[in-house]
């Protein structure tokens, strides 16, 4: 029924469309004139083959390849940035990632990275901790996630991925944030994540807006946040 009204509001629109948007500027026009909430100021297209969506404050960045994208598709995003029930939010994902660009049409799974067995011990605490952590806080309410280590994250020290194209959700925790981090900043970043993990549970957006700030204070973290919140062809990625 959502896909319905979502894809039947903007056919309406699409009628009066005489060229597929050019830029960042008449996408962001398009977008507004589809009920794209007016605290987004710009909007920027990108080339990244993995992030599809991502907002920033007043910055909407989206990849390019949605410039043709059909209109219920634009409405999707729309919604995704600012609909208001879980719902809705949760359908208008589905129908963006479903008409990712892609170079070949094929579909990318995520596929969960092999663990080194040097990571073995750390996997464990984090594990323990996760566990701990989900009964002190969350009255034990959360999903078992796969938890990794990352040599590649260097900007981040840790991030959530959302279930997409049949992989697990995963917390993930920079390698070297691990090595140069006393171990308590390294367990404060697993409960920014797990918060995370709640927002994706609970069909909320995931970004560290008033739901995330509250539930943060909650569980007794900093409720800081370094990067946006951005939607992946193979899931939400909700940073710090």
């Amino acid at each position: 029924m959502i896909t319905r009204l979502l894809h039947d509001a903007a056919t309406q629109l699409e009628l009066g469309f005489d060229a597929p948007p050019a830029d960042g500027d008449s996408l962001l026009r398009r977008l507004r004139s589809l009920g794209l909430h007016s605290r987004i100021e710009r909007c920027e297209l990108t080339k990244n083959r993995t992030v599809m969506v991502s907002v920033r404050g007043g910055l909407l960045r989206v990849q390019e390849g949605y410039l043709s994208a059909p209109a219920h598709v634009w409405r999707a995003i729309v919604v995704f940035v600012g609909g208001r029930t879980r719902r809705a939010r949760r359908e208008a994902e589905r129908v963006i990632l479903e008409h990712a660009p892609r170079d070949d049409g094929s579909v990318r799974v995520r596929r969960l990275a092999r663990p080194r067995r040097e990571d073995a011990v750390i996997l464990a605490e984090l594990a323990k901790a996760h566990e701990d952590y989900n009964r002190r806080y969350f009255g034990g309410s959360l999903h078992d996630v796969a938890i990794a280590v990352s040599r590649r994250m260097r900007s981040r020290l840790g991030q959530y991925t959302v279930a997409a194209d049949g992989a697990a959700p995963e917390i993930t925790i920079s390698r070297s944030h691990i090595r140069r981090e006393p171990w308590g900043e390294v367990l404060h970043t697993l409960l920014h994540e797990m918060v995370h993990q709640w927002q994706a549970e609970c069909g909320l957006p995931l970004d560290h807006g008033r739901a995330f700030r509250d539930k943060a204070r909650e569980v007794g973290i900093e409720p800081r946040a370094r990067r946006a919140m951005p939607l992946g062809a193979h899931g939400l990625r909700a940073v710090i």
